[in-house]
């Protein structure tokens, strides 16, 4: 019983408020206007007030009532992202590495989702086996192995990787292995 009161209390105050604001002479609305809404005001701080107000916006009818009509939104969001002010935000957003970083990673999960839903998929499964067997890309793909910019980049990796200190005692590791097998073979066959 309580909280129909306090809504109708809450709903009252509207109602007075929208009174106020319709009277014919202007000077005097204003006055009664400054009034109402500190009435108002004053009724949301009480504990009442924020106890109806927090019911009212709980209520699931009320809340399908506001719902934003989701066209609105996504046109909105697109209209933001493609203009020019949009494009300039994001450009230098993701120029700033932390903000690259958290945005990979809050996405991370997602992706992983989704590139497991469709590696599960059988017909995005056949499609990246037909574009794996068309002649033109795996064209494409053989003349790119054997560009001269693949095989320095090839070469440059490779050899960063002789002059890395872990690789060079793992391949001393392996020559020292293989030297000793070497050695108890010829022994065996002495």
């Amino acid at each position: 019983m309580a909280k129909k009161a306090t809504l109708a209390l809450l709903f009252t105050c509207f109602f007075i408020l929208l009174t106020a604001c319709s009277t014919q002479d202007s000077g005097s609305a204003n006055i009664e206007y400054e009034e109402t809404k500190k009435m108002i005001v004053d009724i949301l701080k009480t504990e009442d007030g924020k106890k109806a107000l927090k019911e009212v916006l709980s209520d699931d009818e009320f809340k399908a009532q506001l719902a934003i009509d989701n066209t609105v939104v996504t046109d909105s969001i697109q209209a933001t992202l493609v203009s020019d002010k949009g494009k300039e935000f994001w450009k230098k957003a993701f120029e700033d590495p932390e903000f690259a970083k958290s945005f990979a990673t809050s996405m991370e999960e997602g992706n992983q989702k989704l590139m497991k839903s469709l590696m599960n998929d059988p017909e995005y499964r056949k499609k990246i086996i037909e574009l794996l067997h068309d002649p033109d890309l795996e064209k494409e793909l053989a003349d790119l192995l054997k560009g001269n910019e693949y095989r320095e980049h090839l070469k440059s990796v490779i050899s960063e990787t002789l002059e890395s200190p872990l690789y060079q005692a793992k391949i001393q590791e392996i020559l020292l292995k293989a030297a000793s097998e070497q050695e108890k073979k010829k022994e065996e066959n002495e």
